[in-house]
């Protein structure tokens, strides 16, 4: 069995999903790894991980307005120590998680056809943000 990992830097330029799918693949590729599972684990409370559909623009629109909705900015947190969106990012990457797990089968991701993965800023400023990428396979 074999394992690796990297960290992978993704550059965001406020509020949005930024689709990852071929930085992870392209790691992944280059590990030689066949039968397996990869493990990706954002490094950040206010930015977060979601596989969904990466075919159709409307759909993360959509999931960006939902969370609005679900999630709004106001003065009724608390914790506002960064501005107006810091608890609601928290928030938003509490509902939407900071890992995935994805089986290796024939050296490739098994992701659905019209699957991708995607970093979530959830934050209004520009962010540096940090995933870990592990993979254990044969």
């Amino acid at each position: 069995m074999q394992q690796h990992h990297k960290s992978l830097t993704i550059s965001t330029s406020g509020k949005g999903l930024y689709e990852c799918t071929a930085d992870v693949a392209d790691w992944l590729a280059a590990q030689r790894i066949t039968t397996g599972l990869i493990t990706l684990f954002c490094r950040h409370t206010s930015a977060s991980l979601l596989i969904n559909e990466n075919a159709a623009p409307a759909v993360q629109r959509d999931l960006l307005a939902w969370m609005e909705k679900a999630v709004p900015e106001g003065p009724h947190y608390a914790h506002d120590d960064e501005g107006p969106d810091d608890m609601p990012a928290h928030i938003r990457a509490m509902l939407t998680g900071v890992s995935l797990s994805i089986p290796v089968v024939n050296g490739r991701m098994a992701l659905g056809t019209w699957q991708g993965i995607y970093l979530i800023e959830h934050r209004a400023a520009p962010h540096q943000r940090q995933i870990v990428a592990h993979v254990m396979g044969d």
